[in-house]
């Protein structure tokens, strides 16, 4: 595709933007944002003509890549119709693209409650378990991102929520496994999951179990170093759960809809949770939609009760549109398959090579299009790099034409779950070059 440059275009997006636009987690005056001009597949560019490997996905959200036609389609049919019904009528999108959803879910979780992105899945899931429960306890890892709003921001665990603090009362943290950074000092995986299930099971009798509603936990963590779980702890935390009457809430948002190269990252492990919250995939964030998949058993608790939450653009039809033909395309042209033979065959191994190659890499782990090169100013203490050595990283790359995601110390690998294995290798292959750069 052609790229015309336009800078005076560009120039003027800058200066409305500093004037009027507030960017999220930034001290405004210590950012420029590049203004974008357009994007295709598994690349985007700016108004300079500069094209760019995106290995962000914008948010971790453009699982199916930019501008896919038939997406676009959709939206632009869904927009000649009625653009939008509250959620007090019935509408054509809205139901099938909750059927759709749910035939991606475990048997068993048959409903959806849709809302606008996933900050507010998880408020609506965790009023459900304790509407449910009749308790008011929710658990939550300290390493964990679960959204912005009044009750997400409180179950997030990293320090992100700290300016929101005191949050809603009835949370309570706990260290969730990750063997690199072990809480628990392991030495194997599965040390790793035993050790951070017993310190879950004290958490839970130390908050009293009585009072406990749901166990929250993203299937595999993302903004948080993407942790995959060790073998046998989302059982062991099912089982647990199990024992005491308490919900398990799976936080799908950024890791569902063929991120880790399956449907739901939860199908890796078999485990079938009480409430699971999406949005980013579904519809690769062409319009802002989320929602809560619902078990059957949660969703009677409100056959004869009200449901106690509602939103007005609740199954937005625009949204729901959108998500069911992403999920008809991704299924199509097999994506959650590609994805998984990315992750399998170019991108987890040109990712995994790094390590031994460059004294700054400490760890790589994931799944599909879903990892994290993490990296640290000295091997033996595992000291996370610092700033200025992220920014040189970062840097490197943009000038080799990949845009990388970084996050704390880490460098994380998520590009659309459409990219092609030659681009995988290219991106993987200029974040090398990069940190060779980078070496101190």
């Amino acid at each position: 595709m052609t790229i015309s440059p336009d800078q005076t275009r560009e120039a003027r997006i800058r200066e409305l933007s500093r004037a009027h636009v507030l960017t999220s987690w930034s001290a405004q005056a210590a950012i420029d944002p590049l203004p974008l001009a357009g994007g295709e597949g598994a690349y985007f560019w700016d108004h300079q003509g500069r094209r760019f490997l995106d290995f962000t996905s914008q948010l971790v959200n453009v699982n199916i890549g930019y501008q896919h036609p038939r997406l676009s389609a959709a939206i632009a049919e869904a927009a000649g119709g009625l653009t939008t019904v509250a959620p007090s009528f019935a509408q054509e999108s809205r139901a099938r693209a909750a059927a759709a959803i749910a035939g991606v879910a475990p048997e068993g979780l048959s409903k959806v409650f849709f809302t606008n992105g996933g900050a507010e899945a998880n408020e609506n899931a965790l009023r459900m378990a304790r509407a449910h429960t009749g308790r008011h306890k929710i658990l939550a890892a300290y390493r964990s991102y679960h959204g912005a709003t009044a009750g997400a921001i409180t179950l997030t665990g990293e320090p992100r929520r700290w300016g929101a603090e005191p949050g809603m009362p009835g949370v309570a943290h706990f260290w969730g496994p990750h063997l690199y950074r072990s809480e628990f000092h392991a030495s194997t995986p599965q040390e790793e999951s035993e050790r951070a299930l017993a310190h879950l099971r004290h958490t839970v009798e130390a908050e009293g179990s009585h009072q406990v509603a749901a166990i929250i936990l993203e299937t595999v963590v993302g903004s948080n170093g993407i942790l995959v779980p060790p073998p046998g702890y989302l059982e062991g935390v099912r089982a647990l759960c199990d024992e005491l009457g308490i919900l398990l809430i799976l936080d799908e948002v950024m890791c569902g809809f063929g991120r880790t190269g399956a449907w739901l990252a939860l199908d890796h492990w078999g485990v079938r949770p009480d409430l699971v919250t999406f949005a980013k995939g579904v519809n690769s964030g062409y319009v802002p939609l989320g929602g809560v998949i619902v078990s059957d058993e949660v969703a009677a608790t409100f056959d004869e009760r009200p449901l106690p939450g509602g939103l007005t653009y609740s199954g937005h039809a625009l949204a729901t549109a959108s998500a069911l033909a992403a999920i008809e395309i991704m299924r199509d042209e097999g994506v959650v398959e590609h994805a998984a033979e990315v992750g399998e065959r170019s991108l987890g191994p040109a990712a995994t090579a790094l390590l031994g190659t460059n004294p700054l890499v400490g760890d790589v782990r994931g799944l599909g299009v879903f990892w994290a090169v993490e990296l640290v100013s000295d091997q033996g203490s595992r000291r996370p790099a610092g700033g200025e050595t992220m920014k040189a990283v970062q840097a490197g790359c943009v000038k080799r034409g990949m845009w990388p995601l970084i996050v704390a110390n880490r460098v994380h690998l998520v590009p659309p779950c459409v990219i092609s294995h030659e681009d995988a290798d290219r991106g993987v292959g200029i974040l090398a070059d990069a940190l060779a750069d980078a070496i101190p």
